[in-house]
């Protein structure tokens, strides 16, 4: 039995259908529960549990999955032990050392056994982990994995371990899952828990800030609204008698070192320090708590954090967060609202205006509410093993040389760059008719940082990440290159992403394009130091677009000549095994011409390959009469088939990983990559970088003496091209693939 706590419709409501799902015969494997941030996912869990326990017959092992960060499986131990302390709890040394037995509930953080030193892996005295889970399968124990803070732990080492129990159902617990076909699921909805008091009424985003408002200091004015507000929530508690202090929480969403002394240096000035206890920082580099800064009344106003406190960390006296930017364009995380919802003492105050909200000041202008990775949202993942007589198969595949030098001059990327501008865009040397000519063509030329930001009072999550234009206001933000100077830097990093040349080298280019100075060479644009600021920042979405274009600019054909045969070597070989995405199909039908034994129709669905290309061509492959065996290569990874190519920017080395490698039954290899193709004669390839790829493997097929080709659809056929690639595919360099591989 339960006991101590207070029991709420939605709770047993939720615990019904975990047990019922759990206990009745059909139930899909994965059963997963949308719990919102206060619905109290530990208590339906316990309760869950020990209905579970108390009502079936004693041979099933629960194993409660936790992040390894904030010792949360400590902490849910801790809440079943006092919730239930009739259940057998156990860590995972004691389950390690007497084994996995029924009716017990083993807790393991995550990072106890994913991370690469890792004893509870390893061969010693006491049996692995994994021969203690087969030793409970062989005593007939079946296993219950219940997944905490799913969307910590998508990793393939995380499937490796959930596989390795053989779970009869897997219980998956979020915030923010999606639903999909081959999961049960159960959504709690946040109304029932809004109306249950347990967390705020309403969210209230950017109170005070004006539409047209210009700023001079970000940090000032929400640091100055947030005091403001959390003043007035303890004026309000103060006059209902109530002993709790509102806690400001201040989110950076990298930490550097400038932006949280400009924010120290604020709160100093407003008389918030270190010194008398009314700030505290937690960073993993840095960390001042106070004893009492969970408590109710606790002394700490401030609090300096990252992107998120540990998970598990709960402080319901935290009342407002302010987000604040450090490079220009951060999205805002809606799951670290889970931080300032709870009610302090689970009810509704019914106070005018403040005590059943929450506040957020931040001047992001994009709202997140997806923590999960794709692995959630549409799929599963299984092991498969290679066939034996597909082991002894090996290519010749390429890897990076360091030791080669492909790199392009400095002087030859900026008159790359000043080429593409000047044949894009018409420009000219008159940098005053440039500027109206970039302007015509969308870049900004306002003299501040433009912003829209959400102001406005939002009762779920949901309507929060689901905002109109109608709840934004303008703000325009006064340059500083002094504060400024992190979000330039910021954007010259977006684009050393893109191209992997170093930030300095980037910031060079676009200071001779674009800033006023003595050389006039390679000038599109003089702009004074503060103008080129506000440029940069606000149009870098389109800058970067600009070179990913000059990136994928043909030149790049005459580089992969001069890199051909360069190239470090290695033996590739197919591996062992391979973890592939899988999910529900109404009818499972064997691909047996695959390199995996058990490959089905479920690994080639629409959730699972995006590619319609793909999907084709495996279907081709598989009725194919020539095709003796196919073997779907990795996206990225050292154990993975590669062949080099350099980019037409900078010259620099990238790895590119073929779709597919196919064996004839007359013995014939042939290395192919498939791309989006045509329909209703638009073309459907996103890869701007597919004419370099193209040369270089042309280059490779030829020194290596393999088959190859690029295979597109076109309106459901497929086509296959080697010779000269082109978008369009109405020319006689695409040829039916059946009248290829035949």
């Amino acid at each position: 039995m339960v006991n101590g706590i207070e029991n709420y419709e939605f709770q047993e409501n939720c615990v019904d259908f975990l047990y019922n799902k759990t206990t009745a015969s059909g139930t899909k494997q994965i059963v997963t529960v949308k719990a919102p941030t206060g619905a109290g996912k530990t208590v339906i869990l316990v309760k869950y549990v020990d209905a579970y326990l108390k009502n079936t017959d004693g041979k099933t092992a629960f194993v409660w999955l936790c992040p390894g960060k904030g010792n949360l499986e400590e902490q849910s131990k801790d809440r079943m032990d006092s919730l239930a302390p009739h259940i057998d709890t156990r860590s995972l040394p004691y389950s390690m050392l007497c084994g996995f037995e029924g009716r017990s509930v083993t807790f393991i953080n995550w990072e106890l056994v994913t991370r690469k030193k890792n004893n509870a892996l390893k061969d010693g005295e006491r049996k692995n982990l994994f021969e203690k889970i087969e030793e409970a399968h062989n005593d007939g124990i079946r296993f219950i994995v219940i997944i905490d803070e799913e969307h910590e732990n998508n990793t393939s080492k995380a499937n490796d371990i959930i596989e390795a129990f053989k779970p009869v159902h897997i219980i998956r617990v979020s915030a923010t899952p999606i639903k999909v076909p081959h999961q049960e699921f159960y959504e709690i909805p946040e109304e029932e828990v809004i109306d249950a008091g347990l967390i705020t009424r309403a969210i209230y985003v950017n109170e005070g800030v004006e539409d047209s408002e210009r700023i001079s200091d970000d940090y000032d004015i929400l640091l100055k609204l947030a005091d403001m507000k959390r003043q007035e929530i303890l004026g309000a508690y103060d006059s209902i008698d109530v002993d709790i202090r509102p806690l400001v929480l201040i989110q950076f969403p990298v930490g550097q070192p400038e932006t949280i002394k400009a924010v120290e240096d604020k709160l100093a000035s407003m008389g918030y320090t270190y010194d008398n206890g009314m700030v505290n920082i937690w960073m993993s580099d840095q960390k001042v708590i106070s004893e009492d800064l969970t408590a109710p009344n606790g002394a700490p106003a401030f609090l300096l954090m990252k992107q998120a406190v540990a998970t598990g960390w709960d402080c319901p006296r935290a009342k407002i967060l302010v987000k604040l930017r450090e490079g220009g364009s951060e999205r805002f995380q809606i799951q670290t609202i889970g931080r300032i919802r709870r009610m302090p003492e689970r009810k509704h105050y019914l106070f005018p205006g403040v005590l059943d909200l929450c506040f957020i000041y931040t001047l992001d202008t994009e709202y997140k509410n997806d923590l999960l990775t794709a692995l959630d949202k549409a799929y599963q993942v299984r092991k498969l093993f290679l066939k034996p007589e597909v082991r002894d198969f090996s290519l010749t595949k390429e890897m990076r040389n360091h030791d080669v030098d492909s790199d392009i001059g400095e002087r030859e990327m900026m008159r790359k760059v000043y080429e593409h501008f000047k044949e894009k865009y018409h420009l000219g040397s008159r940098t005053t008719d440039n500027q109206l000519a970039l302007e015509s063509a969308g870049y900004s030329f306002s003299h501040e940082i433009d912003s829209q930001v959400l102001r406005g009072e939002f009762r779920t999550a949901s309507d929060l990440a689901n905002a109109g234009s109608s709840k934004k206001v303008e703000i325009k933000t006064k340059i500083n290159t002094h504060t400024h100077g992190i979000y330039l830097m910021r954007a010259v990093e977006d684009i050393k992403t893109i191209t992997s040349i170093p930030a300095q080298r980037a910031r060079k280019i676009l200071n001779r394009l674009f800033l006023k100075g003595k050389k006039t060479k390679f000038k599109l644009i003089a702009l004074n130091t503060s103008d080129f600021y506000a440029f940069i920042i606000n149009n870098i979405k389109m800058l970067k677009q600009e070179f990913r274009e000059i990136m994928a600019k043909e030149s790049g054909k005459q580089l992969q000549l001069a890199m051909s045969g360069q190239a470090k070597t290695a033996t590739f070989t197919i591996p062992e095994s391979e973890l592939y995405k899988f999910s529900f199909v109404k009818q499972i039908k064997p691909m047996t011409k695959n390199v995996y034994a058990g490959y089905t129709t479920e690994f080639i669905t629409s959730e699972t390959r995006k590619s319609d290309s793909e999907r084709l061509f495996e279907k081709f492959c598989e009725r194919c009469d020539a095709v003796e065996w196919v073997y779907k290569n990795g996206d990225a990874g050292q154990q993975y088939f590669s062949v080099v190519y350099l980019d037409g920017f900078s010259g620099k080395q990238w790895l590119f990983y073929p779709d597919y490698i196919v064996k004839l039954t007359n013995g014939e290899v042939w290395i192919i990559e498939t791309k989006g193709g045509m329909s209703a004669g638009y073309s459907k390839n996103i890869d701007m970088q597919v004419e370099n790829k193209f040369e270089a493997f042309k280059d490779y097929a030829k020194r290596y003496g393999v088959k190859w080709g690029f295979v597109r659809d076109n309106d459901g056929d497929l086509f296959i091209c080697n010779t000269e690639y082109t978008d369009s595919m109405v020319g006689d360099n695409w040829q039916p693939l059946e009248s290829v591989l035949k």
